[in-house]
C-alpha cells in the first residue's frame, strides 16, 4: 500500500513540480512520489523522508521570509507606469530608516531615503524607486542600520523585435540547412560544411530573393564517442571549431608550417579520405583541422593587430571563455569530454587542481580561446556577406534546449544546473514511451537567484551575428519535462519555469540585437503558451506535416500569420524521402517496424497522408496536372502552398530543394544503430547556383505584402 507523503508533496509544489500532466492525446499522468523525491533532490532539497521534506519546507519558507528583496525582478515596460520596489520589512523595534539606491545600466545613480513604520519582519511593502528606470538592466540596493539587500532589475520592452519591423510589412523567405552537411568545391576537401559555405549560401539566397539562411545549432560538441548531435552540446555559449574554414584564417596565406603540414603524404591521405566519404567522420575532421589550426595559431602570435583583436575578444568574453578553454584542454588530455569521469580533483572548475592545470597548460588554453575568437570573426563575416547580398533578416540561428550533463556549461556553472535529471518529452506522436534527450536542465530557482545573468549571456552569445534566433522547445520557458537519471521517460514529469520573466529577458536581448525570435512550439504545448508568444511578439512554428484537421491538411488560409512556416524540421525526413516512405524502410531495417500488420498499417497511413497532401495542393490550385508528380513537382507545389499562407516568414529546406531522401537522424534511435548527423548533401553549392529548375521554384516566395489580422500586427 502506498504511504501518503504530504510534506514531500507540499515541497514539490513549492518547487514547481506538477502533480499531474496530460500528454498530447489527453491522457492524464500522475506524478509519483518517487519522481517527486528525485526532482527535489535535483534542486538540492533533501526529501528522502517526511522529516527531511518537512525540514526542507521550513528552510525554503525561512529563506523567502528573511530576504527583504527578491534577487531579481523583471518588469514589463508600460506606457505610464514605472516599476515599484516590492520589499519585505526587515523587522526591528521602532521606525526604520532605509536608503534606496538605484544604479542605472548606463552608470547613473539616484537615491531616496524613507522611514518605515514598525512592522513584523517579512511584512510586504511597496515603495517608489528614486527614478523611473528605462528599458535595460539596473541594480537596486537598500540599506538600513545593520543590514542591506540587493536586487537585479530587468526592465523589459513590451515586445521582442518583430518580423514586421525587419521586413517592413512584407513576407520574408529563406532557406534552412544543417551546415555540416553542406558541400562546396572548396570545403569538400575537409568533408564538413564550414562558415565560408554559410557565407556562400547567404549570397546564393540573396540572389534567389531570400531574406534569411537558417542553420542548426553551431554549438561546441565533443565530436567523439558518438557525441555529435548539435542538440546535445558541450556548450551553448561557444561554438564548434570544425566549422572554421582553414583557408579563410588570415594567417593561412603566409603560414608555411601549416602549408607544409598539408603537403605531407599523411595529410593528403587524410584529406582524400574525408573528401570521398559519404558520411562525416567527426573525429577525423576535427583532428585534421586542429593540426593545421595549431600551426596557424603559432603564426598569428607574430601578428600584432590580430593578437590585439584576440585580446579584445577575450576581455569581452571574460572568465566564461577561459573556463571553456580550460575544459577543452582538460578533456583533450583526459581523452574524455565528460567531466564526471575525470579525476575527482578536476571535477570542480574552481578547485586548486584546475587552477594549476590552467597555469601549466596556458598555451593550450590560449589556443582554445583563439579558436573561439576566429569562429566569432568568421561567423561575423558570413553575417556581413548576407547583409551585402540583401538578406533583410540575415542569419537565423538555433539555440538548443540544453547542454549535456557532463558538459563545459555544467562544469563551469554547476550551481545553475539541476543534477541527476535529464530533459525530455512525455509520450507523443514521435515516441509512445516518451523521449529522454540526455541534456541537463537549468534549475529555475538558481536562474532567479543568479538574476538571469547566465540566461541573458546565453541569449547574447547566440543572438550575436544573427538576425533571427530559433528557440528549440520554447515550451521550456513555461515548463520542462524532467526525467530522473536512469529511469524511463514515462517516469518523468513537468517542472514549472518563470515564463514571463524569461520572456522579458528574451525580449530585451532581442531588441538589443534587432533580431526576430521564433519559438519551436511543436509537440505537447500548454494551452496558454501560444497567446503568450503572441503577446511578446515571438513567432510560432508552423510545420505543414502537423497542420491537420483529422486526416486532412489545413488550407493555406488557416496557417497562422504569426509564424515561421515550413514543410518540415530537422527531426523529420526530407520531403522526397517522406513521400516514398524512406523513413519507414529504415525503421523496418532497424527492427522498429517489424514485418506484419504494424508495417502494413504504417505504409497505408503514409500513402493516405501522401494522397491527402496532394489533394490539398490541388485544392489550393498550386498543382493542377493529373500526372503523378515528380519530387521537383512536389517541392515546387509545396513552396507555392507556403506562398499562399499569411505566415510572416517562410523557410524552405535545402534538402527538399535538392531532393535529398535520407533523414539526418531518427528520433529515439541512437548513433550506434543509425548514423545520425553524419549525412552529407549530394550536390555542391556551385551546382545549386547553376540549377535553373531549382531557381524557378523560389521567386513565388518573394517579398509579397501579406495581410494580417489586427491581433497579428507587430509580429
Amino acid at each position: 500500500m502506498t504511504v501518503a507523503r504530504p510534506q514531500l508533496r507540499a515541497l514539490a509544489t513549492q518547487l514547481g513540480i506538477v502533480d499531474a500532466y496530460c500528454d498530447i492525446s489527453g491522457a492524464r499522468h500522475d506524478t509519483s512520489d518517487e519522481t517527486r523525491e528525485a526532482l527535489c533532490a535535483a534542486m538540492g532539497r533533501d526529501a528522502s523522508s517526511e522529516t527531511s521534506a518537512e525540514s526542507a519546507l521550513a528552510t525554503l519558507a525561512s529563506e523567502r521570509r528573511s530576504a527583504p528583496l527578491e534577487p531579481v525582478r523583471v518588469w514589463r515596460q508600460h506606457a505610464r507606469l514605472a516599476p515599484p520596489l516590492d520589499l519585505r520589512h526587515p523587522g526591528g523595534r521602532g521606525p526604520l530608516a532605509i536608503r534606496i539606491e538605484l544604479e542605472l545600466e548606463g552608470g547613473a545613480n539616484s537615491a531616496l531615503e524613507r522611514n518605515l513604520p514598525e512592522l513584523p519582519a517579512g511584512t510586504p511593502l511597496r515603495l517608489a524607486l528614486p527614478a523611473a528606470p528605462p528599458v535595460g538592466v539596473h541594480h537596486i540596493q537598500i540599506e538600513w542600520k545593520g543590514g542591506c539587500a540587493k536586487q537585479h532589475l530587468v526592465v523589459a520592452p513590451r515586445r521582442a523585435f518583430g518580423a514586421a519591423e525587419a521586413l517592413s510589412g512584407t513576407r520574408g523567405f529563406g532557406v534552412w540547412t544543417n551546415l555540416y552537411t553542406v558541400r562546396s568545391q572548396r570545403s569538400n576537401h575537409w568533408g564538413f560544411g564550414d562558415l565560408s559555405d554559410l557565407a556562400a549560401l547567404a549570397r546564393l539566397c540573396g540572389d534567389w530573393g531570400g531574406d534569411f539562411v537558417g542553420v542548426s545549432p553551431l554549438h561546441a560538441i565533443p565530436a567523439r564517442e558518438g557525441q555529435i548531435s548539435p542538440y546535445g552540446p558541450t556548450s551553448r555559449l561557444f561554438r564548434n571549431p570544425m566549422y572554421l574554414d582553414i583557408e579563410a584564417v588570415p594567417e593561412f596565406a603566409t603560414c608555411r608550417p601549416a602549408k607544409n603540414w598539408l603537403a605531407t603524404p599523411a595529410a593528403q591521405e587524410t584529406l582524400a579520405s574525408l573528401r570521398g566519404a559519404t558520411e562525416i567522420d567527426y573525429a577525423a575532421v576535427l583532428d585534421a583541422k586542429l593540426a593545421v589550426l595549431r600551426e596557424l595559431f603559432r603564426c598569428s602570435e607574430a601578428h600584432s593587430p590580430r593578437r590585439a583583436a584576440c585580446d579584445a575578444y577575450r576581455k569581452r568574453e571574460g572568465a566564461a571563455l577561459v573556463d571553456f578553454a580550460t575544459f577543452e584542454a582538460i578533456a583533450a588530455e583526459q581523452g574524455c569530454a565528460d567531466w564526471r569521469r575525470w579525476p575527482a580533483s578536476l571535477r570542480d572548475a574552481r578547485s586548486p587542481a584546475v587552477a594549476r592545470f590552467r597555469a601549466e597548460h596556458a598555451r593550450e588554453v590560449d589556443f582554445r580561446c583563439w579558436l573561439q575568437f576566429e569562429l566569432d570573426r568568421q561567423l561575423g563575416e558570413a553575417a556581413e556577406a548576407g547583409r551585402g547580398a540583401g538578406l533583410r533578416v540575415g542569419l537565423y540561428g538555433d539555440l538548443a534546449v540544453g547542454s549535456s550533463p557532463g558538459s563545459a556549461d555544467t562544469w563551469s556553472f554547476s550551481e545553475l544546473f539541476a543534477s541527476g535529471v535529464h530533459v525530455g518529452a512525455p509520450p507523443d506522436a514521435f515516441a509512445a514511451g516518451g523521449q529522454d534527450w540526455g541534456v541537463a536542465p537549468l534549475d529555475p530557482h538558481a536562474l532567479r537567484a543568479d538574476g538571469y545573468r547566465f540566461f541573458a549571456r546565453l541569449l547574447r552569445d547566440n543572438f550575436r551575428h544573427c538576425g533571427a534566433l530559433r528557440i528549440d522547445h520554447v515550451m521550456g520557458f513555461e515548463r520542462l519535462f524532467w526525467i530522473p537519471q536512469g529511469r524511463p521517460a514515462s517516469e518523468g514529469t513537468y517542472v514549472r519555469y518563470p515564463r514571463d520573466e524569461l520572456f522579458g529577458v528574451l525580449a530585451l536581448e532581442s531588441r538589443r540585437h534587432r533580431a526576430v525570435v521564433v519559438g519551436e512550439d511543436l509537440g505537447t504545448v500548454p494551452a496558454d503558451l501560444p497567446p503568450a508568444l503572441a503577446s511578446w511578439g515571438i513567432l510560432s512554428s508552423s510545420v505543414l506535416t502537423f497542420e491537420r484537421e483529422g486526416a486532412a491538411f489545413r488550407p493555406a488560409s488557416q496557417i497562422p500569420a504569426r509564424t515561421l512556416a515550413s514543410a518540415n524540421t530537422h527531426d523529420l525526413t526530407p520531403l522526397a524521402g517522406w513521400l516514398d516512405g524512406r523513413d519507414l524502410d529504415l525503421l523496418h531495417e532497424l527492427g522498429e517496424l517489424p514485418d506484419g500488420a504494424g508495417r502494413e498499417r504504417a505504409q497505408l497511413q503514409r500513402a493516405a497522408e501522401r494522397a491527402a497532401w496532394l489533394e490539398r495542393l490541388r485544392a489550393e490550385g498550386v498543382f493542377q496536372s493529373v500526372a503523378e508528380p515528380t519530387p521537383t513537382d512536389w517541392c515546387r507545389a509545396t513552396s507555392a502552398f507556403l506562398a499562399k499562407t499569411a505566415a510572416r516568414l517562410v523557410g524552405v529546406s535545402l534538402d527538399d530543394l535538392t531532393g535529398e531522401t535520407e533523414p539526418l537522424h531518427l528520433p529515439g534511435i541512437g548513433s550506434e544503430r543509425y548514423p545520425g548527423w553524419r549525412r552529407r548533401m549530394g550536390r555542391t553549392l556551385e551546382e545549386l547556383a547553376a540549377s535553373a529548375p531549382l531557381r524557378a521554384g523560389l521567386p513565388q516566395l518573394g517579398r509579397t505584402a501579406v495581410t494580417l489580422p489586427p491581433d497579428a500586427e507587430g509580429a
